[in-house]
């Protein structure tokens, strides 16, 4: 069993993104609850000061927003339960190299990627939630247009943009072998999203630490063709 994800209208303004809040998106920023934080990653950046000399600078960088999957979305498409039908699903990823900023402080390469270079947080309501905004220096929101969601079946090993099944490569299956892919991740020209020639991102956990709602075993795994 697969479910394919199909993006619907951008949010090209404030009414229709505000018609998103809650709801399954892809881009824009997160709606979460008060007990969950924005993943950051540790940067370490070193450079050459204007007197010559090595310097280094240490901060926090927030990872790119992916997507939230409202869970009761799924539900018709997921009778065993195989994923939660309740509360909400959310993605984070160092992904700022692969939508064309080449000069990110972060950018993971081929193969699996460490723990910090991703995230997946889940919630179990959709209540009391507040929208997590970033922004840069000169005021303008750090993010894509937020689009909507819909979902149909697919199978279980297409490429595209989908939630379970198996990894399309199946170098990825073979490295990580008996993993599902809770999150695959495609190319879109649209977004200028490009993993090298033509890869894919997987988010990917066990059946066990799924049907035990264990997010923090989820790992991720980077393939091109």
């Amino acid at each position: 069993m697969a479910i394919g994800i199909h993006f619907g209208k951008v949010a090209g303004s404030s009414a229709t993104a505000d018609a998103l809040f809650g709801r399954s998106k892809w881009w824009g920023f997160p709606d979460m609850p008060e007990d969950l934080e924005y993943p950051e990653v540790p940067v370490r950046d070193e450079y050459v000061d204007e007197d010559g000399k090595d310097a280094v600078d240490e901060y926090d960088d927030p990872l790119t927003f992916i997507c939230q999957i409202r869970c009761s979305d799924l539900a018709p498409l997921d009778p065993k339960g195989v994923l939660p039908h309740e509360g909400m699903l959310y993605f984070f990823g160092a992904l700022d190299y692969f939508l064309g900023n080449l000069d990110a402080a972060l950018s993971p390469g081929m193969g699996e990627w460490e723990a910090p270079y991703f995230k997946v947080l889940y919630s179990p309501t959709c209540d009391n939630l507040h929208t997590h905004s970033i922004l840069y220096d000169d005021g303008s929101e750090a993010c894509l247009p937020a689009v909507g969601l819909s979902f149909a079946p697919v199978g279980s090993m297409d490429d595209g943009f989908r939630l379970l099944g198996k990894p399309f490569f199946e170098e990825v299956q073979q490295d990580l072998p008996g993993m599902i892919s809770l999150l695959q991740i495609d190319g879109n020209d649209d977004w200028d999203l490009r993993f090298f020639d033509c890869g894919m991102l997987n988010f990917l956990i066990s059946p066990a630490d799924l049907a035990a709602r264990r997010w923090d075993a989820v790992r991720c795994y980077l393939h091109s063709a």
